[in-house]
């Protein structure tokens, strides 16, 4: 079976308030018709680790600099494409934003907004994600 690696963040501003964090609504690659919320992460490029393809996925998909605060942790799940089955590993980091307004990748993503943890863990499109933001209001907590 192939094997897949991505890395990506959950990323949050501090506000007065508290924490926001982003969400972005993904435009499904196999199946145009379906989309889905999450958060910014992508393929890791030859060579890159797993901490810079995430710095450099956020940039890319919703235009914002960031900082890792920590490592959230690792989902995994298998797809198919074109009848092949491949074994995906996602590395998420917990990030800070240093900087910029949210500028999104037109391509590949429709929406993207900032919301309380509440609004997240209702939004969100998928248990492993879910999993993943757990860890990381438990991270930020510390």
């Amino acid at each position: 079976m192939k094997r897949e690696f991505s890395a990506g963040g959950i990323v949050f501003k501090q506000t007065k308030s508290g924490p926001i964090f982003l969400l972005i609504k993904n435009m499904a690659m196999r199946d145009p018709d379906k989309s889905y919320w999450g958060f910014p992460k992508g393929h890791l490029n030859a060579g890159e680790s797993s901490k810079e393809a995430a710095i450099r996925e956020v940039k890319e998909e919703v235009g914002l600099r960031v900082e890792i605060i920590d490592k959230i942790g690792q989902s995994s799940y298998i797809f198919q494409v074109n009848g092949e089955k491949i074994f995906k590993i996602v590395t998420m980091f917990l990030m800070q934003v240093k900087k910029g307004q949210i500028l999104i990748q037109d391509l590949e993503i429709s929406e993207a907004k900032w919301l309380g943890s509440e609004q997240v863990l209702e939004l969100l499109s998928f248990s492993n994600d879910k999993k993943l933001f757990q860890k990381a209001l438990e991270i930020y907590g510390k």
